[in-house]
């Protein structure tokens, strides 16, 4: 706001200093003192009452001029709604981190999506593993707007598992598995959308059975919680992989 008010005027010749974390009144006092060593306006968006009459009681001592950029607008927003605010310093940058946060684990997502790189299995707070087309990379998008990492790899009994896999502790691992019938029919949509023949081994029942049961035995090889997505949405699925997180989480 200071910079846009700045713009309309031809001095060419004003600075602009930004202090952030002003907290404490010490620290108050420091930056009151560096602005009076020069002619000073100072902007603020403290939202203490404590912290905003001391910095008008030190201003006024200095002869420097205040102007208010958050108050009148908290106070317009508290008549608007009725409700008060709740005077929490540093609020903004709470939702800056939360939102930086879902971004990062979004691209952690899409760059550890299906075993592209066995590397990130390492990294992830949670990893899906389950034959193909039983929605891990959905929920690994959901999950990631809910800030956490999660990576995806699928179970295909000719590719061995990676070692990054099998060495990840206990509980953060999921596994994913789905009815044969409900697989067969998604297969089968899948390789006509591709123009591929339905008949390819991919879709035969004789395989989604094979790879079911070969999921099933590395799931149990592994000691994982296993989640039957058949006729779930992925919200649901979602769900209940952030219940078994979340208990994780209060164990550690």
């Amino acid at each position: 706001m200071v910079r846009a008010a700045v713009c309309q005027f031809d001095t060419g010749n004003l600075e602009i200093k930004r202090i952030p974390y002003v907290t404490s009144t010490d620290l108050l006092e420091e930056v009151v003192s560096l602005a009076a060593g020069e002619p000073s306006l100072i902007a603020y968006t403290l939202v203490l009452p404590e912290l905003k009459q001391r910095l008008q009681e030190l201003a006024a001592a200095h002869g420097i001029m205040t102007v208010d950029l958050l108050g009148p607008m908290m106070e317009a927003i508290a008549a608007f709604t009725g409700v008060k605010p709740r005077l929490e310093p540093g609020a903004i940058r709470r939702l800056d981190e939360e939102y930086f946060r879902k971004i990062e684990a979004i691209e952690f997502a899409v760059k550890y999506d299906n075993g592209k790189d066995p590397r990130g299995i390492a990294h992830a707070d949670i990893v899906l593993i389950g034959v193909s087309r039983t929605s891990k990379t959905p929920v690994c998008m959901y999950l990631a707007h809910k800030r956490i990492r999660a990576a995806n790899l699928a179970l295909v009994p000719e590719v061995p598992l990676p070692e990054e896999l099998l060495a990840l502790p206990e509980g953060k691992i999921v596994g994913l598995t789905i009815d044969a019938h409900q697989l067969y029919e998604i297969r089968q949509e899948r390789l006509k959308s591709l123009g591929f023949p339905v008949r390819a081994d991919y879709a035969t029942m004789d395989r989604i059975k094979a790879e079911l049961s070969y999921a099933q035995k590395i799931m149990e090889q592994l000691r994982c919680p296993v989640i039957d997505v058949t006729n779930k949405a992925v919200e649901e699925t979602a769900g209940k992989i952030l219940q078994i997180y979340q208990r994780r989480e209060a164990h550690t």
